[in-house]
């Protein structure tokens, strides 16, 4: 593309005329400036897209307008700024959002849980709901939260230890929980081993449930549930509560069911 014949973005600029500087390199082009450049086009805005197309000239543009990251869009005369910048000023995004509790992925872990277990009866017994759905939304769901803790074991083990009454005596608990939750969810879904799945979600389950229970209910602290991984922003309470006690009871249902 030609080069900028007016460097000046905020002049050019308009109501509904955006000016957005974005990389644009041979090896790499900005994904948040594609992002910029969607979200501006649904708003309904002209577009003057200017292209850094080297290092240098990257470097150069945030020297000149004081900024550190790239893309930078300009509407009606004022920088709005990058990407979550714009999501703001279109009220797409509400300011620190990023800090505020959220429950979306607990709800969209939950929900895929509900969902697999309803495919795996379908596929088991030609229905869409029978008795084992359950069973079977509580261990596929105890693999998906187990999951998303052995995606980052270290934050995860940092924030349990926050609560957990366990891992405060035994650090390395922290480490160890998240296969064991994943572990027994598997040999659950299974419907194996139930000598070792059974005892692992139970001992996990019972000790988890009383941490959460002192450290909400009793010391009144509040904390960051660590149940979706280190860095979640649900808090310490019914969810991670909830968690533990499901465990609990698959556990007694499985392993009544072995006795039998």
């Amino acid at each position: 593309m030609p080069k900028d014949t007016n460097p000046d973005p905020a002049r050019v600029s308009g109501p509904k005329k955006a000016v957005i500087y974005r990389m644009v390199m041979p090896e790499h082009t900005c994904p948040y400036g594609l992002k910029s450049v969607d979200l501006l086009k649904r708003e309904g805005f002209e577009l003057d897209d200017r292209h850094l197309e080297t290092r240098e000239e990257t470097d150069a543009f945030q020297r000149e307008h004081g900024v550190d990251t790239t893309p930078q869009t300009w509407i009606d005369g004022e920088r709005i700024g990058g990407y979550d910048d714009l999501q703001v000023h279109f009220g797409k995004k509400d300011p620190g959002a990023e800090d505020e509790t959220s429950y979306k992925p607990i709800i969209a872990l939950f929900s895929v849980g509900a969902l697999l277990a309803v495919a795996f009866t379908w596929f088991a017994f030609d229905t869409l709901l029978a008795w084992q759905t359950l069973g079977w939304f509580i261990s596929i769901s105890m693999v998906l939260l187990g999951l998303q803790k052995l995606n980052d074991v270290e934050s995860f083990s940092t924030m349990f230890l926050n609560y957990d009454l366990l891992a405060k005596r035994w650090v390395r608990y922290g480490y160890v929980y998240p296969f064991v939750e994943t572990g027994a969810g598997l040999l659950m879904t299974a419907m194996v081993w139930h000598w070792l799945s059974v005892p692992g979600a139970l001992f996990i389950g019972t000790v988890g449930a009383a941490s959460v229970f002192k450290a909400v209910y009793v010391d009144k602290r509040e904390l960051k549930c660590a149940c979706v991984g280190g860095g979640s922003n649900v808090p310490l309470g019914f969810v991670s509560l909830t968690e533990n006690l499901m465990m609990v009871g698959m556990a007694l249902w499985m392993g009544g069911r072995f006795l039998l």
